[in-house]
């Protein structure tokens, strides 16, 4: 299931959470089926009081920090009142099950928690007066909807690092059956409960091998006939870190 925290009244950044279906009983026996949630929405929407009092509780202890523009916020009094506000919003949680199967939402966040802000292949040009890219107005259909955008140096450096997270927070979480100290354990447990077979290996995934270690094709190059040497074995989407060295080249 795929919960969406947010605001019903004003537009906050949203998180997702995807929660199972159900959970392990208490003595990792049996697998507890969830029938429609396994926590209610209207619980969950409820707990998010229990968040604001954490940061009150953060900020009483010093640990906040606060820069620029909302370094005010630093004072007891003012945040006070800053938090006020929301305890009054009354805050929804929208959760549903996914209409094509897990694997689609999977597909649609990983889009956006494995990437960087921009992709290489949107860039068109840079020097110093301006970087040009190509950006997609979702208002368009057809081809039309891809389009380009001049912006200053400064300015789309200012945009990137807007997608950066501070030091010390994390883009992903895991908790409960994925926390990291018994994830492989419980995943195991889970499956073995729900007689689920563990996912095959990649068939494209390439081997380890040691980057020093030289091997010899058992097929010749079809172009010279002579013995094919193995210098490098990297994984799909990386790039190879051996290169040739500069030389005289032989047009001969």
């Amino acid at each position: 299931m795929l919960h969406t925290w947010g605001s019903a009244l004003t537009h906050h950044p949203h998180v997702h959470m995807i929660v199972p279906g159900g959970g392990l009983a208490f003595d990792s026996a049996r697998w507890v089926a969830a029938r429609d949630f396994l926590v209610h929405v209207n619980v969950l929407a409820r707990l998010f009081g229990k968040m604001l009092a954490m940061l009150m509780e953060a900020h009483a202890a010093n640990q906040l920090t606060f820069f620029n523009t909302h370094a005010g916020l630093a004072a007891k009094r003012t945040f006070k009142r800053f938090i006020a506000p929301l305890r009054r919003i009354k805050w929804v949680v929208y959760c549903k099950a996914p209409f094509a199967g897990p694997e689609q939402v999977l597909r649609y966040l990983s889009r956006y928690t494995h990437r960087v802000a921009i992709s290489n292949r949107r860039l068109l040009a840079a020097d110093d007066g301006a970087i040009a890219f190509r950006w997609k107005d979702y208002r368009v259909n057809g081809p039309g909807r891809w389009k380009t955008m001049r912006l200053h140096p400064h300015e789309f450096i200012r945009r990137f690092l807007m997608h950066v997270l501070p030091k010390g927070f994390h883009r992903i979480r895991h908790y409960g059956l994925f926390a990291n100290a018994k994830r492989a354990e419980n995943i195991a447990t889970a499956r073995a409960l729900l007689d689920v077979a563990p996912p095959a290996a990649d068939p494209q995934e390439q081997p380890e091998i040691a980057t020093d270690t030289l091997r010899v094709l058992p097929c010749p190059c079809p172009c010279c006939g002579a013995r094919m040497i193995v210098i490098e074995v990297f994984a799909r989407g990386c790039e190879p870190r051996w290169r040739p060295t500069p030389g005289r080249i032989d047009t001969s």
